[in-house]
């Protein structure tokens, strides 16, 4: 039985993470009372004695409890931004072309953003197979469910006396340096970060990514990113689909509670919509993060996740 412990049990990711692998007959977990769950000693001894260990902790806290690591055979899961760029471990984006092999061989495994996913999983393949030039300028807006904001903001959200601008869309990151820009830009190749407007809505969680394109900026037409989509998602817990919300709209709580992503392309001959569309807390986090534990036991890479 595979022996795992979650650092930051307490957060958003975290509980979502304990609560799927509780129902796990594979899976012992490893918990620390209360009074002990910041306590550096008990954690390190956590740590050393798991065979995975998530953290889902701020990237200061993350660093730290990496550097506790003893155990060489210890394989860590780190949901936080902290190593995503990092040479010396593996983006947890299985369906890009080579990170498979590479996280079933890997002992430190960054997992992705959510906003980060849904990007780089519409312009990745786009400019690795030479459709889009890696010094294209784009931009890209996302919708997310405010979820997404953890703790805090989903008791912004849930409170009977809150304030009545949260009934409206949000944007946010108005300085355009979100933190998922650095592994956006580095995981795409390219030589200028994209214009990025995330935006926050009244709805628990969903994720709704979308990149405009004009035609004349890619090396192709719209009828050449359809089919490379489907042959490059091939396998996975991505998908291509042509197929809009019955009333011809694209929500973006479609995918609430699964944990996995639809890639889509939408527009005419002139202006093209790519748009992806998961959980901010299922393939955007906690249901990312199992997959990847999922890569890692060997095992179906699906088991115990909604898709």
């Amino acid at each position: 039985m595979t022996k795992v412990f979650i650092d930051g049990s307490a957060g958003t990711t975290g509980l979502r993470i304990v609560d799927r692998l509780s129902v796990r007959k594979d899976i012992c977990l490893i918990t620390l009372p209360e009074e002990h769950r910041k306590n550096t000693a008990a954690r390190c001894d956590a740590i050393n004695s798991a065979d995975i260990v998530f953290l889902c902790l701020p990237d200061a806290a993350a660093i730290e409890s990496v550097a506790l690591v003893e155990n060489p055979d210890v394989r860590i899961i780190d949901t936080s931004t902290a190593h995503r760029t990092d040479p010396n471990w593996t983006y947890g984006f299985p369906e890009l072309s080579g990170q498979w092999e590479q996280i079933i061989n890997s002992k430190r495994i960054a997992n992705p953003g959510c906003h980060a996913s849904g990007f780089v999983a519409l312009v990745a393949p786009l400019i690795q197979h030479g459709l889009l030039p890696n010094d294209i300028a784009l931009s890209s807006f996302s919708l997310t469910g405010y979820s997404g904001g953890g703790k805090k903001m989903i008791a912004q959200y849930e409170d009977a006396q809150r304030d009545p601008l949260l009934k409206g869309p949000r944007q946010y990151a108005l300085t355009q340096q979100h933190k998922h820009l650095k592994e956006m830009v580095h995981l795409c190749n390219l030589s200028t970060p994209p214009v990025f407007c995330p935006i926050v809505g009244d709805f628990y969680s969903g994720m709704e990514v979308t990149v405009p394109l004009f035609a004349k900026d890619i090396n192709g037409r719209i009828e050449d990113i359809k089919p490379l989509y489907q042959s490059y998602y091939h396998s996975g817990l991505v998908r291509y689909t042509d197929v809009s919300d019955p009333d011809g709209m694209l929500s973006a709580s479609a995918c609430s509670g699964r944990d996995d992503m639809q890639i889509s392309v939408f527009g005419n001959a002139d202006r093209i919509l790519l748009v992806s569309r998961f959980d901010n807390l299922g393939k955007g986090a906690s249901g990312a993060a199992i997959q990847n534990m999922n890569l890692l036991l060997g095992i179906d890479e699906s088991t115990g996740l909604n898709i």
